[in-house]
């Protein structure tokens, strides 16, 4: 056998080498993406879209103030996936475990969106019914012309001849944080 024939019989056998690791590599990669994805679809103990779940959370604003908890009283208990929670908040328990804790930064988008200046409404005093009296601070109900919903609104201005209503949520243009403990599931 001949010199140049050896040393290509060499260079075949580590090409072959390197595609056998290649594709091991690559066979581990996809096991563990599926064992992965496996654990977080149907892994029971942690929570998922239609689960409904009991936690405990403080919310807080950036600079740290407490604007909420209710660690002192009963657990918040909801669906996941209904859509009666802010967006953030459902995303953080998404994956948690029963008895854990979490805390999460939550931008104003995927908490009570921004501040919108149109939802701010300055109307005659007249309009009001005369059995309310306007006071800066207090929530009306009123029912909106364009889809017939029931608006919960803020007064937030009085003057002699004008009230101003807010349908901004209070804490509408706020990036908070909640610490979130997921108490477990709730059984009906």
């Amino acid at each position: 056998m001949k010199k140049s024939e050896k040393v290509k019989g060499k260079t075949a056998v580590l090409t072959r080498k390197k595609q056998y690791s290649l594709y091991a590599g690559v066979a581990v990669a996809v096991i563990v993406i599926i064992l992965v994805a496996g654990f977080y679809l149907f892994n029971p103990f942690v929570a998922k879209n239609g689960d409904t779940v009991m936690v405990y959370y403080t919310g807080s604003f950036e600079n740290g103030t407490v604007f909420y908890s209710n660690f002192d009283e009963d657990p918040l208990i909801f669906t996941l996936g209904n859509k009666t929670m802010i967006p953030g908040f459902e995303e953080a328990v998404i994956g948690m475990a029963p008895n854990t804790t979490k805390t999460v930064n939550v931008s104003f988008d995927k908490a009570y969106g921004p501040y919108r200046k149109d939802y701010v409404l300055v109307m005659n005093r007249s309009a009001l019914p005369e059995d309310i009296e306007p006071v800066v601070g207090n929530y009306l109900s009123i029912q909106r012309r364009e889809d017939g919903a029931v608006a919960k609104v803020r007064i937030t201005k009085v003057t002699n001849d004008t009230v101003t209503l807010d349908q901004n949520h209070l804490l509408a243009g706020q990036n908070v944080t909640f610490t979130i403990r997921f108490a477990g599931f709730y059984k009906k």
